[in-house]
């Protein structure tokens, strides 16, 4: 019974990814954020369970990729679709007809937008690759899905809750965009080594570059708020770059 525990927490994981994507769809982003960040806090839970509960298994690994695959892969890429259609349009624009008589079937897309859809498609290679690597254990190489997803889902929450006309400027260029997508594309499958969020024991010295981390995370948190998180990454990518430089 004890070994399917895991499984449990990776498939509310994926229960939460699908609720997100319906809120996404229907421009309710700040709820779709918030199953966002239930399905990431179940998906850290279910590896934390299955190596406490010493039940890792090849289904758990699987299953656990394809949960991702929908909260941390297609969840970003509709919401970046949707921002990229907003600066096109200043509304979003996904009108359809279906006439079941004729199977005459019209879709009314904005190309541009699409664009959005290849942080989906980096996040399936990415994981894909995952599956494969066995090195990484104790860290990660580029950047892990869940983290990309943050770093998008922080956009329309920045907007919503930051009440700053300069950064809703930013955020809402379509140049700013195109080249937050395509970076985001690069570093979920670069080479980068990034340290994980996995403790085997609780001191300092082992720890050091965590327990930094964290404490940088929340006073950037409670002094800037949503605005925080795109820092959160720039900052985590820019610690484990100079980690890895120091150990060599």
């Amino acid at each position: 019974m004890k070994k399917q525990i895991p499984n449990a927490l990776t498939l509310l994981n994926l229960f939460c990814g699908s609720i997100a994507v319906i809120l996404a769809v229907n421009n309710n982003f700040v709820t779709a954020a918030l199953f966002v960040f239930l399905g990431i806090f179940f998906d850290f839970f279910d590896g934390f369970a299955a190596r406490k509960l010493n039940v890792q298994s090849e289904l758990g690994l699987q299953l656990d990729s394809l949960a991702d695959m929908v909260t941390s892969g297609l969840v970003p890429g509709i919401v970046m679709f949707k921002l990229l259609a907003l600066t096109l349009e200043n509304e979003i624009v996904t009108e359809g007809t279906w006439v079941s008589n004729n199977l005459d079937f019209h879709l009314n897309l904005p190309l541009l937008p699409l664009l959005g859809l290849l942080i989906t498609l980096a996040s399936a290679y990415r994981l894909a690759k995952f599956n494969l690597d066995e090195d990484q254990q104790t860290y990660f190489k580029g950047l892990p899905t869940p983290a990309n997803t943050l770093l998008i889902i922080s956009l329309p929450l920045i907007i919503e809750f930051q009440n700053s006309n300069a950064i809703n400027s930013i955020i809402l260029n379509l140049w700013f965009l195109v080249i937050l997508t395509l970076v985001s594309c690069y570093l979920l499958n670069s080479s980068i080594k990034l340290f994980a969020l996995k403790f085997k024991n609780y001191s300092f010295k082992d720890n050091s570059i965590r327990y930094i981390f964290i404490l940088l995370c929340v006073v950037l948190l409670i002094v800037l708020k949503f605005a925080a998180i795109p820092l959160i990454i720039l900052l985590y990518i820019i610690m484990s770059v100079l980690d890895n430089l120091t150990t060599k």
